[in-house]
């Protein structure tokens, strides 16, 4: 069994019970920091990566995505979950294409969305986006990594929150192979409550990005895994940004206190 693989498993068997939390780090160094704390799984984040090469969420190309997924795992021991977009293509034989280039990126999960960044059509057809998860679960089975797929349904974000046609997708991105069902910002206990009763048995992934919720209480939902997209490098930036906004502002340096020995989270690797 290659470490990859063991990744794999280790990934798949955590989404055969309880529930556990998948932070989201955006380079090697925040993936290091986070593994060190204990996290048995990471996940990428398309925005936070974007933003470190000075670009908007859903902005960088394929290529840079998949070296990004190469340098995130090879900074970690754990599972990786990738954040692929859309799979970086409409066409359903495309995102399998490209799913398997990512699959061979040494990751353990993957996510594909249905959003398609177009306001005025926000969401891809119904039957071009389960074409498009039936395509991804051909090319992992393909490429007999067992990369466990994730199916995201994306009306809560882009625009159009209706549960019901979020239920409907996500039951057919299930039926369709994804292992994994995901609706981002779905933040009341009915809708996730009847997210999960909906495509039970399979596990359900609760995006957390305000403090709507605990983890204890996701769990008792039956919440099985818990990301938090691009919040932590958010507020990593927020830090950020105060600061420097106070030394361009009122040439002051207050927030240059209390701050953590960074170096010392690496020193011993």
């Amino acid at each position: 069994m290659t470490a990859n693989g063991d990744r794999v498993i280790t990934f798949q068997r955590l989404h055969a019970s309880g529930c556990f939390v998948m932070p989201n780090p955006w380079d090697a160094g925040s993936a290091r920091a986070l593994e060190q704390m204990g996290f048995k799984a990471l996940a990428t984040t398309s925005a936070g990566f974007a933003w470190t090469l000075g670009r908007a969420d859903n902005q960088i190309t394929l290529g840079q995505a998949l070296e990004h997924l190469r340098s995130i795992v090879a900074a970690v021991k754990v599972p990786v979950n990738a954040d692929f977009e859309g799979g970086f293509a409409v066409d359903p034989q495309h995102v399998a294409e490209n799913v398997k280039l990512a699959a061979g990126t040494g990751i353990a999960g993957l996510s594909i969305e249905d959003s398609t960044g177009d306001e005025t059509h926000p969401l891809h057809d119904f039957d071009l986006a389960v074409a498009r998860v039936r395509a991804a679960r051909r090319a992992i089975d393909e490429s007999g990594t067992g990369v466990v797929l994730t199916g995201r349904s994306e009306g809560f974000v882009c625009g159009r929150p209706d549960i019901d046609e979020t239920i409907r997708r996500l039951r057919a991105y299930s039926d369709a192979g994804a292992d994994c069902l995901y609706a981002p910002r779905i933040d009341k206990i009915e809708h996730i409550a009847a997210i999960i009763a909906a495509v039970s048995p399979k596990p359900v992934n609760l995006l957390i990005n305000a403090p709507f919720m605990t983890v204890a209480e996701a769990a008792t939902l039956g919440v099985r895994r818990i990301s938090v997209g691009g919040t932590l490098a958010r507020t990593a930036w927020a830090g950020f940004l105060q600061a420097a906004s106070e030394i361009a502002d009122a040439g002051t340096f207050s927030r240059f206190e209390r701050l953590p020995n960074v170096d010392a989270l690496f020193r011993d690797r």
